[in-house]
């Protein structure tokens, strides 16, 4: 197989870092870790003392409409 005729899909990594998500996002690697902790987007995977976010789960999340994932109560 030549490296021409590999597929994007294969070259994306399936787990993501903070700057990769704020970029598939559009936002700000802060606000990926406040939407993250407060419910708004998937829940990152955390490896030892890495932080990565499924790419799977992101596309599924941006899929359906980027809707909460869970429901804080409480809260000021």
């Amino acid at each position: 197989m030549s490296a021409t005729s590999i597929s994007a899909a294969e070259t994306t990594p399936a787990l993501l870092n903070a700057k990769a998500v704020a970029r598939m996002c559009g936002c700000s690697v802060r606000q990926v870790y406040r939407m993250s902790d407060c419910g708004v987007m998937p829940r990152p995977i955390r490896l030892n003392r890495l932080v990565r976010w499924s790419r799977a789960d992101l596309d599924r999340w941006i899929a359906d409409g980027c809707r909460p994932i869970r429901i804080v109560k409480g809260g000021a």
